[in-house]
């Protein structure tokens, strides 16, 4: 056993090229260039109309945002390269590196010699009036009081005793590689330039959006990168859009309340921000919302206790036949683009027609000759929802716990080793107490010095 059992690097591989792939130069300047890229993606808008491009930048230049998709940027071939490449030097680095490890965890500790064992930075002798077989059951015990499970061979210069504790802890640097190759293994599998270009597979990961108008159904989600609609199998619904203001008239919130129609299952669900729906390997997200020109009319009438509901737009008059009314809006109060009072106009034909201001969402009673009225308007919105396949979601899960894992590893725990060698002498045997960590080497000296007071006769001899 060498005098310092850590395991000393490779040779480097005869390779050039080997070893270019395997540097730690090169997996610097791979993180450095995939960081200072990746701010490209917060300067440029993503997955924005091409048209957006070319307005907001210039004919030219959005031309070269198509060639090099930095409108896409995260699914670009050349950023996929990049992590390619990088994947590449985690596997050489791990492959160059490992093995000696391996080879220390398997090493044969109970053949090491006193030489090897003094040369270690921690070590302590004395003397015990005890015979070598008496002390090693002894320290043996000891030992193991201590936490220790030691391990005991005889050999012709006397009795050596060898235990460590978390030995795998060598390996949590390659548990975080490991864990780095399934994120980016599962960032590459969602990725809807792998699916299209790779798989031929635009189904298999994409993102897209569907927009829907209060009680309208759609079922054709647009990639937003072009192509044709996908059909995800079901449809949707929007029932009702919510949004809530700030007192400036600024969005607070929004929501969308939709029914999945999935060959005649029927299910209601809520899509807010920060609130997306999963369903069949799908997630719809709360984009954005349009307004409309249109406002949703809802009327009852006693005692007849009729009702309509109907879609109208301003400034223009409807009728209702059943309930022999006319009405319409015909002035608005917004602030920003929401609607928060509406103008109407209702004639039953008797008398002056009814003219009043309402807010909206809230019932208004209107009394006519020909008998009462309850009027409630809303506006009428178009919900903006980003649904998105991401087959590799499970796999990110996966890395993240399993990098967590071995930066725990990796960072709390130490791989410590302590050797006792008992040499049998004329009267009694002579021992020597060595030991040594693979981290955390300060803490450990003082936990090395209370054990060889613990296990130090009172006979120690400096």
């Amino acid at each position: 056993m060498p005098s310092n059992p850590e395991p000393s690097p490779m040779s480097a591989p005869k390779n050039s090229l080997l070893a270019f792939f395997a540097s730690v130069q090169l997996a610097l300047f791979l993180l450095g260039l995939l960081a200072s890229t990746a701010i490209i993606g917060t300067i440029i808008p993503q997955n924005a109309d091409p048209m957006f491009y070319t307005e907001r930048y210039g004919l030219a230049t959005a031309r070269f945002f198509e060639l090099l998709d930095l409108g896409d940027m995260y699914n670009s071939w050349w950023f996929l390269g990049l992590l390619a490449l990088f994947c590449l030097n985690l596997l050489m680095c791990s492959a160059k590196r490992l093995p000696p490890v391996l080879r220390l965890l398997r090493r044969d500790h109970l053949s090491a010699g006193a030489a090897q064992l003094a040369a270690l930075p921690l070590h302590r002798t004395w003397a015990s009036p005890l015979a070598a077989d008496a002390e090693s059951t002894r320290l043996r015990l000891l030992l193991q009081k201590q936490g220790w499970r030691p391990r005991e061979r005889h050999r012709d210069d006397g009795i050596i005793l060898f235990a460590e504790k978390a030995p795998w802890s060598r390996l949590g640097v390659y548990v975080v590689h490991a864990s780095i190759l399934v994120i980016l293994a599962g960032a590459v599998l969602g990725s809807p330039s792998f699916a299209r270009r790779i798989l031929q597979q635009p189904d298999f990961a994409y993102k897209g959006s569907l927009t829907l108008a209060e009680g309208s159904v759609s079922g054709r989600i647009m990639p937003l990168r072009g192509g044709e609609p996908l059909d995800p199998g079901f449809a949707l619904r929007l029932d009702s859009f919510d949004i809530e203001v700030y007192d400036n008239g600024m969005p607070k919130s929004y929501r969308s309340r939709v029914t999945i129609l999935d060959q005649g299952h029927e299910q209601q669900a809520e899509i807010a921000v920060n609130k997306p729906l999963r369903y069949q390997g799908l997630t719809f997200y709360q984009a954005s919302y349009q307004s409309s020109p249109e406002y949703r009319v809802q009327i009852r009438k006693k005692p007849d206790l009729m009702s309509t509901t109907a879609i109208i737009t301003a400034a223009t008059e409807f009728f209702w036949p059943e309930g022999g009314i006319s009405y319409g809006i015909v002035n608005r109060e917004r602030r920003g683009e929401i609607t928060e009072k509406v103008k109407l106009w209702l004639s039953d034909g008797q008398g002056e027609a009814a003219l009043l201001w309402m807010n909206v969402g809230q019932e208004t009673v209107i009394e006519r000759p020909s008998g009462q009225y309850t009027v409630t308007i809303k506006p009428r919105y178009v919900s903006v929802l980003q649904a998105a396949r991401d087959p590799g979601v499970a796999l990110v899960y996966a890395g993240c716990l399993l990098m967590l894992f071995g930066l725990t590893v990796a960072f709390f725990f130490s791989h410590r080793q302590i050797f006792l060698l008992i040499a049998p002498e004329t009267r009694g045997s002579r021992l020597l107490l060595a030991g040594m960590a693979s981290k955390n080497r300060a803490a450990f000296a003082v936990h090395f010095a209370e054990l060889a007071n613990t296990l130090a006769t009172p006979t120690d001899s400096p």
